[in-house]
């Protein structure tokens, strides 16, 4: 197993030195891949060393470097990458070292005078590093490999000429070049290809041609997390830094707050309280909210004179709000006319001649939820005599955390460097700008370097959401028991229409209407793993197995039957069949329930078994997962992530949904926002049932959204009791 482990010193050391070495530029489309060893060569200013960004170094000493622009999060984004990378390359493996690329080279490297429009789009270095939608593996792929395979047949040209033989002649494999009785290794011709432009370049390997790519390969940054060595936020230490502990209107975007700092400021090591204020009709992702905060010279301090002091806030209009009248004005808005997002007027005249008993409907909802990371909010940040501002981050998109505090502090963005961290999850909430604002204007307001901390409680109940959901459902369907037309309306943020109307099984009439917002809208949300997918899975897939129920088929067989023209369910399906032996005639209190979504470039279903006591209590038994993505990079680093998958879409399942009242959330840590247990832990098999060509799906989030549904379809086939909701810990599931 490697250890990544390069300093800067030994980097400059062994790039720069006089034996040279071969950096080869690769430009990046719409990729999110991942690198590790943060806080590299952040200044391209800097007099010692070299920054590169986005580039392939091949040392004198035979290192060869990556420097990347994504987010490691744990999803093993750095070992896929290298991989991809040497797959071409042929490099000895345990030379590979990746490093964290620089997001203020990404902004101003095209010599752009002011931060781009939009960090996401198409005019940085490396179009955008922002890490999440599965987008490693399926994005990435062809320009990591192709900077593999150019450096691959540089060197070997730098050999060819150096021996007076052809390219062709030249063999690459483990770092080493050979030609007959010729012998030389990758650093000792790195300099002279570094100077070599090939003619054209080659092409990249096609899948059956891959020798490296699908073997299993231990991750790279597993060394660093076990033996300490990873750094993430919370490891920060800067001298004369101090600590700030915030608390934030419970009512999002409420008014501002009362407080008494004379109460407090006589306690331990207490320094400052501060007030962050929102701005009038600013109510984006990153934008302040009405804010007090304890700065002290610890986390402690800060935190427990925070607590003590007297705060009284103005919870303005949206006070009134719960779960309650979310959705008494959720299931308000499925009885009006949406938005109208594939519109077919038979498909509504069909179901209205229908008969009762050739008809299905179903509604569904899903509250807001919190995500949930294993590591609470922290950014620091060091606003430094000469005007520079360094912002200690893990975030899924540093160039959106350089922007945020360039707005906050008036700076010009050529003075601002992200100096990038490790995470600890990332789940779509972890862009890290909210909590860099906050931390920003701190620092501006008490003259020294801040490290701000959100307690759990703070994250649960003012982080940004997983948005609230429901959706209705109407279909007819014929003699054959096969449908004829379905209705669909939704309500709420991220849901995924394409999730619905784009919906594999055979129905030849289809009408969809979508609101697209919530009344509350007060309530601040972002994307969720899975997002879309997972919200829409849950409902239509639960709704699909009525259909089949009530048609008299076999759930999984009419999936079958329903997807004969999408061979790539077919694929899934059959797997499933094979692999999970499901069945409909299991005892009273046990069942099975299928579910196939796909998300991500990828489809991915679910068999999942449970137990139902008569007096309703529950247990997932065993969950049989089958994923097509096309390729896989790495087998042991995807049954991971597909086990992940399972257990995110479980934890939501079983005890996630946050509570609200009187405006905010009533939920605060683990301890009332149930995540899963060990002991609620299922057993897992995952299976890939790959279809290959030129497909490349996601693996990191596909396997979420069947596994609620297909709970939900077998827990209605032990119990008959229907799931048309979430948290499980809210339903009766008792039977006689």
């Amino acid at each position: 197993m490697n250890q990544i482990n390069v300093t800067r010193r030994q980097f400059i050391v062994t790039s720069a030195a006089a034996g040279g070495g071969l950096m080869l530029g690769v430009f990046v489309g719409s990729a999110n891949a991942a690198v590790v060893n943060p806080m590299p060569w952040q200044n391209p200013n800097d007099k010692e060393g070299l920054e590169l960004s986005q580039w392939i170094v091949i040392d004198p000493s035979g290192v060869i470097t990556v420097v990347q622009p994504h987010a490691e999060m744990g999803q093993g984004a750095i070992t896929s990458t290298a991989m991809m990378l040497n797959e071409e390359l042929q490099a000895d493996w345990k030379m590979i070292r990746v490093q964290y690329a620089d997001p203020n080279r990404h902004v101003m490297a095209r010599g752009t005078p002011e931060l781009l429009p939009n960090v996401q789009g198409a005019d940085g270095l490396w179009v955008t590093m922002a890490s999440g939608g599965s987008n490693v593996v399926k994005a990435r792929h062809p320009h990591i490999m192709q900077a593999g395979a150019s450096a691959r047949e540089r060197l070997k040209e730098a050999a060819a000429q150096t021996w007076g033989v052809t390219r062709d002649q030249v063999t690459a494999k483990d770092s080493v070049l050979t030609a007959g009785n010729r012998r030389g290794t990758y650093a000792e011709f790195a300099t002279r290809a570094a100077s070599i432009k090939l003619a054209e370049e080659p092409k990249r390997k096609t899948p059956e041609q891959f020798t490296f790519l699908g073997t299993s390969v231990p991750r790279l940054d597993v060394p660093l997390k076990v033996n300490g060595e990873a750094k993430y936020a919370h490891d920060i230490r800067l001298p004369g830094m101090v600590y700030a502990a915030v608390y934030a209107n419970p009512v999002p975007w409420g008014g501002r707050a009362k407080f008494d700092f004379n109460a407090i400021k006589a306690r331990p090591g207490v320094i400052a309280a501060v007030e962050l204020r929102a701005v009038d009709g600013k109510r984006g992702i990153a934008d302040l909210q009405n804010v007090v905060a304890v700065v002290a010279d610890t986390y402690y301090h800060a935190k427990t004179a925070l607590d003590l002091m007297p705060i009284e806030w103005d919870y303005g209009p949206n006070a009134a709000m719960s779960n309650k009248t979310l959705f008494e004005t959720a299931y308000k808005k499925l009885g009006e006319k949406g938005g109208v997002r594939k519109d077919d007027p038979a498909a509504l005249a069909a179901l209205a001649a229908a008969p009762a008993d050739k008809k299905v409907t179903g509604d569904f909802h899903r509250p807001y939820e919190a995500h949930a990371r294993a590591e609470p909010i922290t950014t620091t940040v060091n606003i430094k005599a000469d005007g520079t501002v360094d912002v200690y981050v893990g975030a899924q998109n540093p160039p959106a955390v350089m922007t945020a505090v360039v707005e906050q502090l008036g700076i010009e963005p050529k003075n601002c460097f992200v100096r990038r961290q490790f995470l600890g999850c990332g789940f779509g909430s972890s862009s890290g700008t909210f909590a860099a604002k906050q931390a920003a204007q701190i620092a501006k307001e008490v003259g020294r370097p801040v490290k701000l901390i959100w307690s759990r409680e703070e994250d649960i109940r003012n982080s940004k959401h997983a948005p609230a959901y429901a959706a209705r459902f109407e279909a007819a369907f014929g003699a054959d028991g096969l449908p004829t037309a379905i209705f669909t309306r939704t309500f709420g943020g991220n849901s995924s229409d394409n999730t619905i109307t784009n919906m594999p099984y055979t129905i030849p009439l289809r009408h969809h209407e979508r609101h697209a917002d919530l009344e509350q809208a007060h309530i601040p949300i972002t994307t969720h793993r899975a997002p879309g997918t997972g919200l829409v899975g849950f409902a239509s897939e639960q709704f699909i197995d009525d259909l089949a129920r009530k048609g008299g088929w076999n759930p999984l067989e009419w999936r079958l039957a329903m997807t004969k023209n999408r061979p790539d369910y077919q694929i899934v399906l059959n797997a499933l069949k094979a692999k999970a032996g499901y069945r409909m005639d299991l005892p009273r209190g046990e069942g099975m329930g299928v579910a196939v979504v796909e998300s991500h470039g990828s489809i991915a279903g679910a068999v999942s078994t449970v137990t139902v006591s008569r007096r309703g209590q529950f247990r997932v038994e065993k969950v049989v997962v089958a994923v097509d993505s096309g390729h896989i990079i790495n087998p042991l680093n995807a049954t991971e992530q597909v086990e992940g998958s399972v257990v995110f879409g479980l934890a939501h399942l079983l005890g996630g949904g946050l509570q609200f009242e009187r405006g905010f959330v009533q939920n605060s840590n683990f301890d009332n926002y149930r995540l899963m247990r060990i002991g609620d832990m299922p057993v897992v098999e995952v299976h890939f049932a790959l279809s290959g060509g030129e497909k490349w799906g996601g693996i990191g989030e596909p396997g979420v959204p069947p596994t609620a549904p297909s709970v939900a379809n077998a827990i209605f086939a032990a119990s008959g009791k229907r799931i048309r909701s979430t948290p499980l810990t809210e339903h009766d599931l008792s039977w006689a």
